[in-house]
């Protein structure tokens, strides 16, 4: 009686492991509950649908372009928009159409690595500083601060003067500029769980502070996380437009559109497509973010509902 007793405790002890089959069908119910607030909602649906075009445009440039993006042409120089160019040439006679596919890449480039930047810095900054508090946190949320007070184009501005333009410059100058909020979200949620049962729970089984935060802190963190950095990716297509504009972002013959702005200026009043053009795909993509990470915000956070 008595071993039967002890195989029935050491039975409920033992972790009961989930099925393949039932991890995969929660895959699906998350994967269907996705796609029926996407149907429910146009609007973020619209914002994906530009999202995805984005990379698949940028993915497949050679293939989409209909020019050289660089090769200049003076005899069909500021041509309107037509059957030979679809949306026209600039001063230099350049397919303003593949010039502009083409900066989809340089666009979508800074955005990832902005992002893959952003996203580790503003995490490992906001854990540490909510879990640990004290000296740590004040350290670590005045220096938050500081970098919070400036507009994020003129400290964008800064670091550019002092690391010279560029491309590459450009990418760290708004990773510098883009963590603060991050790290202050990644803050705020963990103040909220540093109480939690769980968590103490695991500190008084032993764990040390860095396996708390990277294996129960961060992931508790990484929705409301990612829903802010999808958010920023239209202030990162901002302000790498704006860098762009003033000739400190991507050099020429780099068809970037803020760039292609600030060459197509001269010739707005005659010209308007050198402006109208590359000024629509930045708004566009700045504003399919916005929808897409409203839309992350409503399925991602169940506070929002």
């Amino acid at each position: 009686m008595n071993a039967n007793l002890s195989s029935i405790e050491s039975t409920a002890k033992r972790p009961v492991e989930q099925s393949p089959g039932s991890s995969f069908d929660a895959l699906c119910k998350s994967g269907l509950r996705i796609l029926r607030h996407l149907l429910r909602n146009p609007m973020t649906l619209a914002g994906l649908l530009v999202a995805l075009l984005l990379v698949v445009v940028a993915t497949f440039a050679p293939w989409i372009a209909t020019h050289d993006p660089v090769a200049q042409n003076l005899a069909n120089a500021l041509q309107a928009p037509g059957s030979a160019h679809w949306f026209g040439t600039d001063e230099y006679g350049r397919d303003i159409f593949s010039r502009l596919v083409y900066g989809s890449r340089i666009t979508l480039y800074i955005i990832a690595l902005v992002t893959v930047i952003v996203g580790p810095i503003g995490l490992f900054i906001g854990t540490v500083s909510g879990y640990f508090g004290g000296v740590v946190d004040t350290v670590f949320m005045r220096l938050t601060d500081i970098f919070i007070s400036f507009p994020s184009l003129v400290l964008a501005l800064a670091f550019i003067a002092a690391l010279g333009p560029g491309l590459e410059h450009a990418v760290v100058a708004i990773a510098l500029t883009s963590w603060p909020p991050i790290a202050r979200l990644a803050r705020a949620e963990t103040l909220s769980l540093r109480n939690a049962d769980f968590v103490v729970a695991v500190e008084l089984q032993g764990a040390s502070p860095a396996r708390i935060i990277l294996r129960h802190i961060v992931p508790m963190c990484l929705s409301s996380v990612i829903i802010r950095l999808t958010m920023n990716m239209a202030g990162i297509i901002l302000t790498a437009a704006a860098l762009g504009f003033l000739g400190l972002g991507a050099q020429a013959p780099l068809p970037e559109w803020g760039a292609m702005i600030s060459t197509g200026r001269r010739y707005m009043l005659e010209c308007w497509w050198l402006v109208a053009v590359p000024g629509a795909a930045i708004m566009l993509v700045s504003l399919a973010f916005n929808l897409l990470g409203d839309g992350l915000r409503d399925i991602l956070d169940p506070r929002s509902e």
